[in-house]
């Protein structure tokens, strides 16, 4: 009779326990280093978002506009600029051991191509 009643109660189906699995699973973490007033001030917006962090974080993260530091033009130029303090401190030595009249030709193109970069760089701003 026991039998009967179990029979009777799933209709002759599998009864599966528990919660239903879902679609997709977060199962990968990433572990992100705060201070404690980094934390109050993130728990502050997640709460006024009406969100749990990690929510809000994964909101954020995706949403995020990110602004590069510096232009691919502006890099172009600072590492130009670097070359040419490279070429600079070469020729200040240059200049130590051999004198400075020996090295005039070179400072004057080296301080013309300092000024048209320096223009360029102006120009950008605008």
């Amino acid at each position: 009779m026991k039998m009967l009643a179990k029979e009777k109660e799933t209709d002759g189906k599998k009864r599966t326990r528990g919660r239903p699995k879902k679609a997709i699973t977060r199962s990968v973490s990433l572990v992100v280093r705060l201070t404690p007033t980094e934390r109050l001030a993130i728990e502050g917006r997640a709460k006024s978002a009406g969100m749990v962090i990690s929510e809000w974080f994964r909101k954020t993260a995706r949403t995020a506009v990110i602004i590069p530091r510096l232009s691919k033009d502006e890099a172009n130029h600072l590492r130009t600029l670097s070359g040419m303090a490279n070429n600079l401190n070469q020729l200040t030595k240059l200049a130590h051991t051999d004198g400075l009249v020996s090295i005039m030709t070179d400072l004057r193109r080296l301080l013309g191509e300092v000024e048209r970069l320096m223009e360029r760089i102006g120009k950008d701003d605008s």
